[in-house]
């Protein structure tokens, strides 16, 4: 059963009021709510396709943040075949924020690193919300390096509200491990794709999504801070969130705009959320468009094309 959020509380009472006469119909066969129950389907749909065309910065970043949304394991186990995991920064610890490691796509020898944000309680606190930890960037480090070494494109998906900011984290290096994961990203000599599938938050994002291709999901949100973190430095109120979103232009078609990402992939009618399987096949043709784009290209030209996208990155769009 969908969540629904609070933009969508109409929407919900609609679809509720349809699946009540539904139930009603299924304990008294003589009950006949099929044409009225269709109604209100079609009005849901007529609703739903109103919401979503006219959503808000600030409701993008509630659906990126949905806890039904595909997540990177959900991604992994859909797009890759003969998935190897790869544990360890071999230095600390294996941090369960981060997945990654050896995997074919389209049959094609690659190496996939992500965030995964969990999807119980449980597994939500194993995987500490995504929010990676040093150790969560070496592995991907390591993995990247790997991934050069063997001349093995390199696919990352990105959903995380930011680095973790936790005393440990900051005591083993935590800016370190970030721009090295980000300086590894400029320095590979294969091709490099990002996919941001739900939330891009802050220098946690970056540090995988330096790469010679970036995708977002339509409903995703990349940007340097979360809303209520902005707000929160820039209002002293966590509450003027709307506001902050508003300003930081963190949407995908913003942000295409600005050069940030080369490509906005399409999401289901009411998000990725309602439809993981379309949405993860729309990920599916966008990847593989995207391998194709760089195939051919040579190591020199690979690190040159890619540091000089990023030391473009906002000529775009800057007087809009």
């Amino acid at each position: 059963m969908t969540q629904y959020m609070d933009f969508e509380k109409p929407l919900a009472e609609i679809e509720g009021k349809a699946e009540e006469l539904r139930a009603l119909a299924r304990q008294n066969e003589e009950t006949d709510v099929e044409d009225e129950a269709r109604a209100l389907d079609e009005k849901a749909a007529k609703m739903l396709d109103e919401l979503y065309t006219s959503l808000t910065p600030w409701r993008k970043c509630q659906v990126a943040r949905h806890p039904e949304r595909p997540h990177c394991k959900d991604y992994i186990e859909a797009l890759f075949t003969d998935y190897m995991p790869l544990a360890g920064d071999r230095n600390f610890a294996d941090d369960l924020a981060v997945m990654g490691g050896l995997a074919r796509f389209d049959d094609k020898p690659v190496v996939v690193i992500g965030h995964e944000k969990g999807n119980d309680t449980k597994s939500r606190i194993e995987r500490n919300f995504g929010m990676a930890r040093p150790e969560g960037y070496r592995k991907a480090v390591r993995l990247m390096a790997l991934a050069d070494k063997f001349d093995l494109p390199v696919i990352t998906l990105v959903d995380t509200p930011g680095a973790y900011p936790g005393k440990g984290a900051e005591e083993r290096g935590q800016s370190e491990a970030i721009a090295r994961s980000t300086e590894k990203c400029l320095q590979i000599g294969v091709p490099l794709i990002s996919v941001i599938i739900g939330e891009g938050g802050s220098g946690g994002a970056v540090a995988f999504a330096t790469a010679n291709r970036v995708a977002m999901l339509e409903h995703s949100v990349y940007s340097v801070i979360t809303p209520e973190g902005c707000a929160s430095i820039l209002w002293k109120d966590s509450e003027k969130m709307r506001e902050a979103a508003e300003a930081m232009r963190l949407t995908a078609g913003e942000l295409m705009q600005l050069g940030v990402i080369d490509r906005i992939i399409p999401e289901p009618k009411g998000g990725a959320h309602r439809n993981a399987v379309d949405a993860i096949a729309a990920v599916r043709a966008a990847i593989g468009a995207m391998m194709g784009e760089l195939e051919g290209k040579d190591r020199k030209t690979l690190i040159t094309d890619r540091r000089g996208k990023y030391l473009d990155m906002g000529s775009k769009g800057l007087a809009a």
